[in-house]
């Protein structure tokens, strides 16, 4: 299926990012859980009004990685298994830079730098398949997630350090690369908070179905 990508009205499209900039900033100033007291809401009425043969859109908020196939896979892993493209795009960013046969000095590969234990504990048989990577790794965001109810910097500190590591120190490990990692995926995905929502629900709330693209309102 053929996924395609909003291109947003200018004016609406500035006036959102201003909005968002400043509520994340007023939240983290403030130290108010503004994203999890905000969460969207899904509705049985929403998800009843969402037609399941609704093509897919990427909204213009997704950040691209200048392949559109690979944009597509991102998109559908983070549809199939309830998590938000963004916050892919925005792990996957910071692990590899977009390229498929990374690997690093500890063993981890491909583009979400899988470590062997972790491809195989969530059905990645070849790391450096592009879409099986992706899927493995948007999986294993989403049971962390749902581990640490949405709190999107320890999910992070999880995926990057263990998830031992986490319970051991009671949250970010102080770890130099560690607390780097964070802090660099949570700037670029602009949230601290991550509904848990099962799958189905992630079209709406993460507005991945067409006509329903914040940015174009």
């Amino acid at each position: 299926m053929q996924i395609t990508r909003r291109v947003p009205h200018i004016r609406s499209f500035k006036a959102s990012v201003i909005t968002v900039f400043a509520l994340f900033i007023l939240a983290n100033i403030t130290d108010i859980p503004f994203f999890k007291t905000f969460a969207p809401i899904v509705t049985a009425k929403a998800l009843a009004a969402l037609d399941p043969n609704a093509p897919l859109v990427i909204p213009a908020d997704v950040p691209t990685s200048g392949d559109a196939s690979l944009d597509q896979i991102i998109f559908k892993a983070g549809d199939k298994f309830g998590v938000d493209p963004r916050l892919v795009h925005a792990v996957i960013l910071q692990e590899s830079r977009y390229v498929s046969d990374a690997k690093s000095g500890a063993g981890a590969q491909g583009l979400m730098q899988l470590m062997p234990g972790t491809a195989k504990r969530f059905g990645c048989d070849d790391s450096n398949d592009v879409e099986k990577n992706v899927n493995a790794g948007t999986k294993y965001l989403r049971v962390l997630l749902k581990r640490f109810d949405g709190d999107v910097v320890l999910a992070l500190a999880g995926y990057n350090a263990g998830e031992g590591n986490v319970d051991k120190y009671k949250g970010v490990p102080p770890f130099p690369e560690t607390e780097n990692y964070v802090r660099k995926i949570t700037g670029n995905y602009g949230k601290t908070y991550h509904p848990v929502v099962k799958p189905e629900e992630a079209r709406v709330v993460f507005h991945l179905t067409q006509g329903d693209d914040p940015a174009a309102e």
